[in-house]
This record gives structure tokens, C-alpha cells and sequence, in this order.
């Protein structure tokens, strides 16, 4: 049976995008095209409308601790003021991913009617003119 390691997960993930940011940094047979960032675009959309769910989760641990009376606070601080603090900035982040979803589709659908005029290229002579 595998162990769920959420923690885990969230660093895989960040490191996918990491290596996203390295290799789309030149272009390449694979890089080069409207279409490569139209569909880029949709997956990144995608991810993006998921951060409100995986932020909100993310700190249920932290509240299942603070609801059980068992939250300790560095430096011996209040845990109830804490939690406010957590809460106030989770309703900031969460607020913050939805406007970023927002302008990633917008982004992603600006890009949905560009192609390549491929007219004069001999590379692409044989296809008749305009590669989506």
C-alpha cells in the first residue's frame, strides 16, 4: 500500500514547472510555433484553476491541530491570533489564484487564433499556406 505524502506531491509539481520554465526558454522543433503556446497556455490554465483547491487544503493540517487545541505558536504567541493571521492570508491567496486563472484563460484564449503563415517557406510549401 502506497503512503499519500501530499508535501510530497506540491514538490514534484514545482519541480515540473521548474523544468517547464528551463526547456521553454529557447525555441526549438517543439518550441517554435503559435500552437505550442496555445496548448502550453491550456495546460498551465488548467493548473492554475486548480491552486485554490491545493492552497485551501493545504492548510487544513494546520487547522486540524489549531481545532484540537494543540497548536504551538514560535515564541510562545497566540495561537488564536496566528490562526487569524493564517486565515486572513489564505483568504488573500485564494482571491489572488482566482484573479490569476482569470488572466491565464484570457491569455490562453488570446492565443487561439494565431497560427503560422507559412506562405514562402519551403519547408512547409507542401501544405497550402497557413499552419495552425
Amino acid at each position: 500500500m502506497s503512503r499519500r505524502e501530499p508535501g510530497r506531491d506540491a514538490s514534484k509539481a514545482a519541480d515540473e514547472i521548474r523544468r517547464f520554465n528551463h526547456n521553454s526558454l529557447a525555441s526549438g522543433p517543439n518550441w517554435q510555433y503559435p500552437a505550442h503556446s496555445y496548448h502550453a497556455l491550456g495546460s498551465l490554465a488548467y493548473l492554475v484553476r486548480m491552486l485554490p483547491q491545493a492552497i485551501e487544503q493545504t492548510v487544513r493540517p494546520a487547522m486540524r491541530t489549531y481545532e484540537h487545541g494543540r497548536l504551538l505558536i514560535d515564541g510562545g504567541r497566540d495561537a488564536d491570533e496566528a490562526v487569524r493571521q493564517l486565515q486572513s492570508a489564505l483568504t488573500e491567496a485564494l482571491a489572488s489564484a482566482q484573479a490569476l486563472a482569470e488572466a491565464v484563460d484570457r491569455v490562453h484564449s488570446a492565443t487561439s487564433p494565431m497560427g503560422l503563415d507559412t506562405r514562402g517557406m519551403p519547408e512547409f510549401e507542401d501544405d497550402g499556406g497557413v499552419d495552425e
